[in-house]
């Protein structure tokens, strides 16, 4: 396994925070009529959340699944918070790249449509990974 692997966890709650932070602060942007600056936001965040994406197949790859240590009422909490993270990180995918296209192509009217959905749908994934990550990384980590 190679030497950088076990940093990776902590990398990708970084990459994950780097994005919810981009993407609010494109919301903000495009609110204020800043259509560069949203646009400069958007498109880092998809590619800090493609470089996340990267690196936490990299380190699953290599270290396979970590398995939770905590005990009691937050277990059904955490695997709540995992299986919804899980489920609407696949669903935000196409949706993303729906959102973009539709933005590139200048089919702004479409683009506004679906990023209502994207946006807090992308937010939600990007908050509950750093969640994810504290609880098993820093809260309860393995033994």
């Amino acid at each position: 396994m190679p030497e950088y692997i076990p940093v990776l966890p902590h990398l990708n709650a970084i990459l994950n925070t780097t994005s919810a932070l981009l993407l609010l602060a494109g919301f903000r942007f495009i609110r204020l009529g800043r259509i560069e600056a949203h646009r400069n936001c958007q498109v880092s965040a998809v590619i800090t959340s493609t470089l996340f994406l990267i690196s936490y197949l990299t380190y699953h790859y290599y270290h396979g699944a970590t398995r939770f240590a905590g005990q009691g009422l937050i277990r059904p909490v955490y695997f709540t918070i995992l299986t919804t993270h899980t489920i609407l990180a696949v669903v935000i995918v196409p949706l993303i790249i729906v959102t973009l296209f539709r933005a590139a192509r200048g089919d702004f009217g479409r683009h506004r449509r679906i990023a209502r959905w994207t946006l807090p749908l992308w937010l939600y994934v990007s908050v509950t990974g750093v969640i994810v990550y504290l609880i098993l990384y820093q809260i309860y980590p393995a033994s």
